[in-house]
């Protein structure tokens, strides 16, 4: 177990784009509106988590709407990353997707970022029970 610090380190963050298709085929999902997180289970070295995130073009035409989102994203997971870090066995992927269709204010964000990790901290939890 490793010691957990409020940071997001380039070893936490999901590159690959194998592993990014690989999530979207076959990955399983938590929903709480504005944010989708997809996670499987896969082998990583030196973390148990990857972690990545995205914004619909399609939602937000604007690179710097985009880029902004994902910053919010980006720090509230960052903020809540404890639920799951150390509570989870075995290694992830997650990739989080924002759903919205309007500009966010971080506390929605993080509220959403907070139901969605305690939601998949229980579920996988309840996976590993049954």
């Amino acid at each position: 177990m490793t010691k957990l610090n409020f940071t997001f380190p380039k070893k936490e963050k999901l590159k690959s784009k194998k592993l990014i298709e690989q999530l979207f085929t076959e990955g399983k999902t938590v929903t709480n509106f504005p944010i989708k997180l997809i996670y499987l289970p896969c082998t990583l070295e030196n973390t148990p988590l990857k972690v990545g995130v995205t914004v619909a073009k399609r939602n937000f035409k604007s690179a710097v709407d985009r880029n902004r989102i994902k910053r919010l994203l980006r720090e509230a997971y960052r903020h809540n990353k404890h639920i799951v870090y150390n509570n989870i066995e075995g290694d992830y992927a997650l990739l989080f997707l924002y759903l919205g269709k309007q500009m966010p204010e971080y506390d929605g964000i993080e509220k959403s970022t907070i139901a969605v990790l305690t939601k998949l901290q229980k579920k996988l939890s309840d996976e590993k029970s049954s």
